[in-house]
């Protein structure tokens, strides 16, 4: 497999891909690694020609928004399979369908997290979500291409998109109404502290999102189903990672991601798609749900807390 990123999330991917069995890291594109790469693998200064030099048969993209779905698209052209970090774009109408997107995947690891299989198979009549993320994010933390909208979008783009994507691909519908705050008031760049939101679709179902990077306490990212029979679903962990299941027996992210990398080659070969694979294509329901909460959000600012 070819690695497009080798910084933060590339790493992490590095590590995982150290112990998945039958995969091999044959080279990295990045023009200055952020992180150790494995000896003897060959580092190329873009992934247009790391894709002329080899034909990989697994390209994981884990390069900012800006440029990740360029990326991806480029890989897929050139045969092989693509998994792409989230959210590979903040612009839903970048995915306006290509030739080739069928071979590009969407890194959503928890949404392979135990059971959920199971919700995707068969999904339950649920009608109302809540997406709860509460972490801690310092300055230090939006440094760099996570500064700016354009580069990174906001917290439901980068922190809250792993609950909101699994509600929004369990609900049928369009979102109809929003009613939702955005907070700006450590003055993180472009980034907010906080985003309050309820969505109603057009089934009559709604989601509700608290979502918040200036979190002083433990962190968490769960989602709650509320079933049309009354009884409630929980999707818990740190990041949704314990899924249906008991937080202690949570696989590790490492494990999540070695199951993406096998569900992503078996489908490229023609095998039956693993039900936890989120396509291309389906990312482009919560970037327009995420779309509509930014633009008719109300916006709150320390002037605003001050005068209050």
């Amino acid at each position: 497999m070819l690695l497009v990123g080798a910084g933060e999330v590339g790493a992490k991917h590095l590590t995982a891909l150290a112990g998945a069995p039958g995969l091999a890291v044959a080279g990295v594109a990045d023009p200055a690694p952020g992180t150790d790469v494995p000896r003897g693998v060959p580092v190329f200064a873009s992934w247009r020609a790391a894709l002329r030099a080899m034909t990989p048969d697994l390209v994981v993209v884990a390069v900012p928004p800006g440029t990740a779905l360029a990326a991806a698209r480029d890989a897929a052209q050139a045969g092989a399979a693509v998994l792409v970090e989230k959210p590979a774009t903040a612009d839903p109408v970048a995915l306006a369908p290509r030739p080739g997107d069928e071979r590009v995947f969407v890194a959503f690891q928890p949404h392979f997290a135990p059971g959920l299989d199971a919700l995707f198979t068969a999904p339950p009549a649920v009608v109302r979500a809540e997406v709860a993320l509460a972490v801690r994010r310092d300055p230090g933390y939006f440094r760099g291409w996570r500064r700016t909208y354009a580069t990174a979008g906001g917290v439901l783009h980068q922190q809250a998109i792993h609950g909101l994507a699994l509600a929004l691909r369990l609900l049928p519908g369009t979102v109809e109404t929003v009613d939702a705050e955005v907070a700006h008031l450590r003055g993180l760049a472009e980034t907010e502290d906080r985003v309050t939101a309820a969505l109603t679709l057009s089934s009559g179902a709604t989601v509700h999102i608290d979502a918040r990077v200036d979190h002083p306490g433990p962190p968490v990212h769960e989602l709650v189903l509320h079933l049309t029979d009354g009884r409630r679903v929980a999707v818990r962990g740190r990041n949704l990672e314990a899924g249906l299941g008991e937080i202690a027996a949570a696989p590790t992210h490492e494990e999540l991601r070695r199951a993406m990398y096998t569900a992503v080659l078996n489908a490229a070969d023609g095998r039956t798609a693993h039900p936890c694979l989120f396509p291309l294509r389906a990312l482009r329901r919560p970037l327009e749900a995420i779309d509509h909460v930014y633009r008719d959000a109300r916006v709150v600012r320390p002037a605003d807390t001050a005068a209050a």
